[in-house]
């Protein structure tokens, strides 16, 4: 008697849709994002201004004990890598937001203790924005080591002068300027959505580092304005003596928040 052989069919599982993070955003779109945030900051201005003192007072701290214990040839360094953890320091800036366009009530103390998202993730990528910063720092010592020797800092008094009118100076300033151009643009293609996507999505912190940098290399005109109006903003903010930034910092937070509701999709 022959034996029946029971044919069980192949099963093929479907293949994963290519997910497409183009936009096709116009690159004058970040202006809009700044019109945004501009009227979620005096949407209960309170909130947003009193974040916005806390930062540049944080920021003077640091400016003040650096000076003190004569840290003075890490204070660019320092300076520049503010705008790689600033994503970190906005985020109650992004609760607000949510909060608004959510119709939730917002308050201070919400944004300073936001429960929408994952802590745990949202501090792995605060760890990675500082770690950031910490090696830039320690890369501008080595590259002035590489250019200058092991001579002793001169001291902030000469330092202008060491760096502005000096082949040396100025061949380490086009260095420094490039390989900090490097850390910046990495931290801003993981930081740019990726905490905001947290509070919205509950996404995990790789996911949302990962999907941040597509959206960011996939919308790359608007992106690029928008961080050249995030980096002028923040350099008008410092030449103010940190006193622009009460204003300037929540309004690039809220926008910041504006920019990710744009591409998002």
């Amino acid at each position: 008697m022959a034996k029946t052989l029971l044919s069980i069919p192949e099963t093929v599982p479907p293949l994963p849709k290519a997910v497409d993070h183009r936009r096709n955003l116009a690159a004058n779109s970040a202006f809009g994002w700044l019109a945004a945030g501009w009227r979620d900051l005096w949407t209960d201005p309170f909130s947003s201004l009193a974040y916005g003192v806390g930062v540049a007072m944080l920021s003077l701290l640091v400016l003040v004990g650096m000076i003190q214990f004569d840290w003075v040839q890490v204070l660019f360094p320092a300076l520049a890598g503010f705008l790689v953890v600033g994503p970190l320091l906005a985020t109650g800036l992004y609760e607000k937001s949510r909060r608004l366009q959510a119709g939730e009530r917002v308050s201070l103390v919400a944004m300073l203790f936001p429960t929408n998202g994952g802590a745990a993730h949202l501090l792995f990528v605060g760890a990675v924005l500082v770690t950031l910063m910490l090696v830039w720092m320690r890369a501008a010592v080595l590259l002035y080591a590489l250019f200058f020797g092991w001579r002793p800092f001169p001291g902030a008094d000469e330092l202008f002068s060491l760096l502005f009118t000096t082949p040396t100076g100025v061949a380490m300033l086009v260095t420094g300027t490039a390989v900090g151009g490097l850390f910046a643009a990495f931290a801003f293609a993981i930081s740019a959505f990726s905490i905001p996507m947290m509070l919205d999505k509950h996404s995990d912190a790789f996911s949302a580092m990962g999907l941040s940098m597509s959206l960011v290399w996939n919308n790359l005109p608007a992106l690029l304005v928008w961080g050249a109006l995030v980096m002028a903003l923040t350099a008008a903010s410092l030449l103010t003596g940190l006193i622009g930034m009460i204003l300037i910092f929540p309004l690039l937070g809220h926008a910041t928040w504006h920019a990710y509701m744009a591409v998002k999709g």
